[in-house]
């Protein structure tokens, strides 16, 4: 038996129904918008902006911060060695990966960075409660958490397309990369922790 069609009306067998099949609406294609855009610049202007200020305030001593020595001896009292070299790598990685992720730059490692700090803040604080308004105050790792999910998120997303990073091939191709940044992130956390305390 042949495969071709035996009628040459392209409406053969359905007699009398003229009506075409019926479809299925289109959806709009998800895309990336403008939305996306603003809502990550804000994200980034406040988990970068906060940072850096930490950064002046240990680097410098700025906005009544403890500057270097000051820092030192606080993680001193966490009981970590070689406290006056790590003071000066978490001011200045402070510093540097919050003025980064503000701009949009390298983003993934920088908010990865960011990220590392506030594992190891978590650790340290993670007996004196969650919430900022317990007797804990601010030793509570309530502002930490938030800090470092929201750091943890734009390590995932990227800067988004207002940033100096746009177009570049983690801007494009996020989740491979922001999974090797989180994985530096992490490692660096775990090995400050284990090695320096």
């Amino acid at each position: 038996m042949s495969e071709h069609p035996t009628s040459i009306f392209p409406n053969a067998g359905s007699f009398g129904d003229t009506d075409p099949a019926p479809t299925r609406p289109n959806r709009r294609e998800l895309a990336w918008n403008r939305g996306t855009d603003v809502g990550l610049l804000l994200l980034r202007f406040a988990v970068g902006g906060t940072f850096f200020a930490h950064g002046m305030q240990k680097v410098f001593g700025l906005w009544g911060g403890p500057g270097i020595g000051g820092f030192a001896q606080v993680l001193e009292g966490f009981g970590f060695r070689e406290a006056m070299t790590l003071s000066w790598v978490t001011g200045i990685t402070e510093l540097v990966a919050g003025a980064f992720v503000v701009l949009g730059v390298v983003t993934p490692l920088a908010a990865a960075g960011l990220l590392a700090i506030m594992i190891n803040s978590v650790a340290l604080k993670f007996g004196n409660g969650f919430f900022i308004a317990s007797p804990a105050g601010a030793g509570a790792v309530e502002l930490d958490v938030v800090l470092g999910m929201a750091a943890a998120a734009l390590v995932f997303t990227g800067p988004g397309r207002i940033a100096l990073d746009n177009g570049r091939t983690w801007h494009r191709r996020p989740a491979p990369w922001g999974v090797l940044a989180l994985v530096v992130g992490v490692v660096a956390a775990v090995l400050v922790l284990v090695l320096l305390r």
